[in-house]
């Protein structure tokens, strides 16, 4: 897709060009909401991954029952091994 200066864009670059940055547009604007998804649920105490806890990046800080119940079996098993 070369241009010169004083080349006019004819109908089909157009069309692609619109077609390529409505695209990449609304590929921006799904990134953006999955993370302001995400961001939503943690901020309201949510699970994030679906329950799978040992694989989740906040199951340290993670305040929900079932990551609670998973950390209590975790220390169970380590307080009684030698």
């Amino acid at each position: 897709m070369e241009k010169d200066s004083g080349q006019k864009q004819n109908r089909r670059q157009m069309i692609t060009g619109v077609l390529r940055y409505s695209a990449l547009g609304l590929l921006g604007a799904a990134g953006g909401s999955v993370v302001a998804k995400r961001r939503r649920l943690l901020r309201e105490g949510k699970c994030v991954n679906g329950g799978l806890c040992l694989g989740c990046e906040v199951f340290n800080k993670c305040g929900l029952p079932q990551a609670l119940s998973l950390k209590e079996g975790l220390a169970g098993k380590n307080n009684g091994r030698k």
